[in-house]
């Protein structure tokens, strides 16, 4: 299921990428209601490790990619922009996908 991912850097960041957008994603829909609407902290605390720890993983692929692959920097900062934005990293998943 993830091998075209897994072979080359490119496919690994771009797996770390939806998954870095997902657990964003559950990190500001789900796990932060659950925490200020139902007091449930825990969701927040583990969601918001497994972010960090996919934000980190993000960062760093992005900087081998940016060596590898010779991106410009107008790209990797649009990259950077975009994993902080919810759906960002969607979107820039879908402009590598149209720029193979």
């Amino acid at each position: 299921m993830f091998s075209q991912f897994t072979n080359t850097n490119l496919g690994r960041f771009r797996l770390i990428a939806l998954l870095e957008g997902v657990s964003y994603l559950v990190l500001l829909c789900i796990a932060m209601p659950l925490k200020y609407k139902f007091g449930f902290e825990a969701a927040v605390k583990y969601t918001g490790w497994v972010h960090g720890i996919l934000f980190i993983a993000y960062i760093v692929l992005l900087l081998i990619v940016w060596k590898q692959y010779k991106w410009a920097f107008k790209k990797v900062l649009f990259a950077f922009i975009a994993s902080l934005l919810p759906f960002g990293t969607f979107v820039f998943d879908k402009q590598l996908r149209e720029n193979k």
